[in-house]
Order: C-alpha cells, then sequence, then structure tokens
C-alpha cells in the first residue's frame, strides 16, 4: 500500500491543517506559523494547500509525494 492511499484511507483525498500537524507530529499554531514564512518547507507545504471556502485544507495526493521525496 502506497504513502497516498494510506493517507486517503485515514483521512481521505483533503487533509484539514489539524490532520496534517497530527500527521506531521507538530501543533497546529506551530505548523500554521511555519507555512505563513518565507522558507522552503513553507513553500513546499503550501503547494498542497486548497481553500473551501474559509476552510484550509492539503491535498493527500502532494503530501503523499512530499513525505516519500523527504
Amino acid at each position: 500500500m502506497t504513502t497516498e492511499e494510506q493517507l486517503i484511507e485515514r483521512y481521505g483525498p483533503l487533509l484539514s491543517l489539524i490532520d496534517l500537524s497530527e500527521l506531521l507530529k507538530r501543533s497546529p499554531d506551530g505548523l500554521r506559523i511555519s507555512l505563513r514564512s518565507q522558507s522552503e518547507f513553507a513553500e513546499q507545504w503550501n503547494a498542497a494547500r486548497r481553500k473551501v471556502g474559509r476552510r484550509v485544507y492539503f491535498r493527500a495526493s502532494v503530501v503523499a509525494d512530499l513525505i516519500d521525496a523527504a
């Protein structure tokens, strides 16, 4: 089973900020601050970011690619 399949099975096709922070073992506020910075980390992870209304989600396929590349 690939990383993408595991993420989709556990979280669905979109991960919330809370889901992503749990996956990366970071606090939601710490992750939010890191994603706002101008760093390579923020650029890579913001590529997976999608807004639905006022909510922010991250595509499981892109998250899986970033995890596999690390």
